[in-house]
């Protein structure tokens, strides 16, 4: 917002005002509020709780070797990939803008706009294993689930339920004034990434499940990134079904959600590819229509 003279003007009088206050008035001490930071798990005892977070923590880490689709137990394949948990949670969920997991415990239960209603942590965690991982949902008892639980819980520790700490989410890239385009994503793709990933994205596998996949980040400019991943989600995926039961209330879905149905008038394609800012012109313009203020998700 820009200030005006007169209130800039008035400010620095005010300034100058509590300058002059207080320096007059006797010196108090001034103490800096804590500063936050992610609880040490090495420290926790070798007691029944320090077992199940650090299972909970072995499970971000190395999803694929205790519940993905090769393991040994049948019972025991939930993920239905051999990615872990900490492929998108980066440093076992610990690492600022990396999707941490600290901090979030003591914000659920959740308004959340895709099932239009209050989650718990449990249903966010079964959401990321039927959507990410493709398999299916931790029973809400499983010792799976309850070491989960733990251990984000315990990435929560010293955090007053309700604070946001800063970090959370993935933070924000400049967007493109054009659609991200795949061919040139292909491209680019081959250029940046094949090494690694090979020609399909199949990626390669260093092991059975029992090592971390791995992976090194090429430097990319944010043309290059939007167009790689452009190129990216064009590709063959499984279809989850029931899609369409996603966002009750379609004014409050992402504009970037690659699948309909949606509530304003844009196509698949463009809600897939961008550009993006006239579609939250729309959306915002009917929520005014509307007269309606959605509750807000957190950041994914």
């Amino acid at each position: 917002m820009r200030v005006g003279c007169s209130y800039v003007r008035a400010a620095a009088a005010f300034g100058a005002a509590v300058v002059i206050l207080a320096s007059a008035a006797p010196a108090r001490a001034q103490t800096a509020p804590p500063i936050w930071t992610v609880p040490e798990i090495g420290a926790l005892p070798d007691d029944a709780n320090g077992r199940l977070v650090r299972r909970g923590r072995d499970l971000v880490t190395a999803t694929y070797a205790h519940i993905g689709p090769e393991v040994a137990d049948p019972a025991k394949r939930f993920a239905g990939n051999n990615l872990a948990c900490g492929n998108c949670h980066l440093q076992a969920g610990t690492k600022k803008f990396g999707i941490p997991l600290f901090g979030l415990f003591g914000l659920f239960p959740l308004y959340s706009a895709r099932q239009g209603g209050d989650i718990s942590i449990e249903d966010r965690l079964n959401a990321c294993m039927t959507r990410s991982m493709n398999g299916r949902a931790l029973s809400a008892g499983s010792s799976e689930m309850e070491a989960l639980v733990a251990y984000i819980k315990f990435l929560s520790t010293g955090v007053p339920p309700g604070q946001r700490l800063p970090g959370l989410g993935v933070g924000r890239m400049p967007e493109l004034d054009r659609a991200a385009d795949p061919v040139r994503g292909r491209a680019g793709y081959a250029d940046k990434c094949l090494v690694c990933h090979g020609t399909n994205g199949d990626g390669l596998r260093r092991s059975l499940p029992s090592d971390d996949l791995g992976y090194m980040m090429p430097q990319l400019s944010p043309e290059q990134a939007w167009d790689i991943a452009a190129y990216v989600v064009s590709q063959p995926r499984p279809h989850k079904a029931n899609l369409d039961k996603d966002f009750p209330d379609l004014l409050e879905k992402p504009v970037d959600a690659p699948y309909g149905p949606y509530a304003d008038g844009f196509s698949e394609q463009q809600h897939k590819y961008g550009p993006f800012a006239p579609i939250r012109l729309e959306v915002a313009r009917l929520k005014a229509e509307k007269g309606t203020s959605a509750p807000t998700s957190p950041p994914r």
